[in-house]
């Protein structure tokens, strides 16, 4: 189908709120592309959901997708079935209706995200799967651009995820053999983003069936892939023995006993992990000719983005490959890592300015709004394990900015509606506590009060709970008191009075 000149042309995502659709929509729009998503129930609250034309169908519907393709140029295939036990048949299945609905609607290309694999291997069913896609799609008269890759690092993709967590909650485990012959070639979310909308924005390849092998420039076991993140993340080196009696179902138990992972996902990814998944020609060079990130790199970005507990809408100033990399709120349950948070609301009769202005003024001389002699013990802690302690204390009693010290915590954001402390005392993790304002009818606000940690190894999870029972009486407390100074400076100020707002300080 030819577009015409006074059209830009249009770019269905098949799998638009999966890992990789759900980065790949921005990027797209960022990049001027119409987009059309068809989704089997229209997005809501997304970034993107304004600027996408939803379209409802259901892959395994032939008869629900004729509205979907109408007026295309280019179909991006993104749809994987890994979570069910029948998942190779619903595959097949899904991929001769997207073709036929293609060639009915006559779209020029279609562009699908595959696996890295030798066929003439006994490949997993997992990459054969994948590859028996990109063989159906490629049976009609649509031109198919093939990319495959191997491990996606990226916060919340589900192979980061168990490398993630099996790194992490496992100082010392046993193996199957592959973990150290078998080889991989790990690829960034940020660059297979970028090969993706290269890949459409070049179009169809010299062969009606391009496939093309892309990955970043390591090559890596996967016991080297753990050792790498282990140093990454500042862990030590974990213990691996491999063993030549651990068979996959073996494996599979495990990580879904120590990731959050559903076994069934698990299942597939440690079953293609028996199989070398390496780039084996430049075809990657027909399609972008930009240098992939390297493993470390990828690591690191990927570890920064999940302790930086950032949301889309505030990623303003950083690279789309920084942006691909963070969670994101439409990613599954166990995406992005363990977090720990401890949340408590209350509403007062105060404007959510005034209630921001009460939150900011914590700390310091001021306190922190109850049990003073707790937070003298902690910062007592800190110190003789060579933290900062309490006694920082902070620089103007009202006034502060984004990046300023404040006892043992640092300003990490502030916002028309938002307060967040990233904590600089010595924990085995990362902690946040934030608040925000939502304003309600009557002049009410109810301030939402959030405790957030990212452990870091075993001792990471096992710190968060012995302090459960002290985080429940001291939060409710302390946002109590910080709600009541907040009515009282809102009564002051409708009086046209005000006075130095330590009345609840401690």
């Amino acid at each position: 189908m030819t577009t015409p000149p006074d059209r830009a042309p249009v770019v269905l995502v098949l799998g638009a709120t999966g890992y990789v659709g759900g980065r790949l929509v921005p990027e797209l729009l960022a990049h001027d592309h119409t987009v059309r998503c068809l989704v089997r129930t229209p997005p809501t609250g997304l970034p993107w959901t304004d600027d996408v034309e939803p379209v409802q169908g259901d892959l395994t519907d032939p008869d629900s997708l004729g509205d979907a393709f109408d007026g295309v140029d280019t179909v991006v295939y993104l749809v994987h079935s890994l979570d069910e036990d029948d998942f190779e048949r619903t595959e097949l299945r899904s991929a001769s209706n997207v073709r036929e609905a293609a060639e009915a609607a006559g779209v020029d290309h279609i562009v699908y995200m595959s696996g890295l694999g030798d066929d003439r291997e006994d490949l997993s069913p997992h990459l054969r799967s994948r590859h028996e896609v990109g063989v159906e799609l490629a049976r009609g008269d649509v031109a198919v651009t093939e990319l495959r890759a191997a491990i996606i690092l990226g916060a919340g993709s589900a192979s980061f995820e168990m490398l993630r967590s099996l790194t992490e909650v496992l100082p010392a485990m046993i193996a199957p053999t592959w973990v150290t012959t078998t080889v991989v070639q790990p690829i960034a979310i940020g660059d297979a983003l970028r090969y993706l909308r290269k890949a459409i924005e070049r179009g169809p390849g010299d062969e009606p069936h391009d496939i093309v092998e892309i990955g970043g420039p390591d090559q890596l076991t996967y016991r080297e892939l753990i050792d790498l993140y282990a140093k990454v993340a500042g862990l030590p080196r974990r213990r691996i023995i491999p063993v030549p009696f651990v068979t996959p179902r073996l494996s599979t138990h495990w990580v879904n006993l120590v990731s959050p992972l559903p076994r069934q996902l698990a299942k597939s990814l440690i079953d293609s992990l028996r199989n070398d998944v390496v780039v084996t020609d430049d075809s990657a060079f027909t399609v972008s000719t930009h240098i992939p990130l390297t493993a470390r790199a990828a690591i690191e970005t990927a570890i920064s983005a999940i302790q930086d507990l950032e949301i889309p809408t505030r990623w303003s100033g950083v690279t789309a490959e920084e942006r691909a990399g963070r969670p994101r709120p439409w990613d599954p349950d166990w995406a992005g890592g363990t977090v720990y948070e401890y949340v408590t609301h209350t509403e007062v009769q105060a404007s959510p300015a005034t209630a921001l202005r009460t939150v900011q003024g914590v700390g310091g001389d001021r306190g922190w709004y109850g049990f003073a002699f707790l937070w003298a013990i902690r910062g007592a802690l800190d110190k003789i394990v060579g933290g900062v302690g309490l006694r920082r204390g902070r620089r103007h009693p009202d006034d502060i900015t984004v990046g300023e010290a404040l006892d043992f915590w640092r300003v990490d954001a502030m916002e028309p509606e938002l307060f967040r402390l990233r904590a600089e005392m010595k924990v085995p993790g990362e902690a946040w506590l934030e608040w925000t304002m939502h304003e309600r009818p009557g002049g009410c606000t109810c301030i939402e009060q959030k405790a957030r940690y990212v452990p870091r190894g075993l001792f990471g999870r096992l710190y968060w709970w012995p302090l459960w029972p002290v985080h429940a009486v001291l939060f409710p407390v302390m946002l109590r008191r910080i709600g009541r100074e907040a009515e009282r400076v809102e009564a002051l100020a409708a009086e046209g009075r005000h006075e130095p707002d330590t009345a609840l300080a401690g």
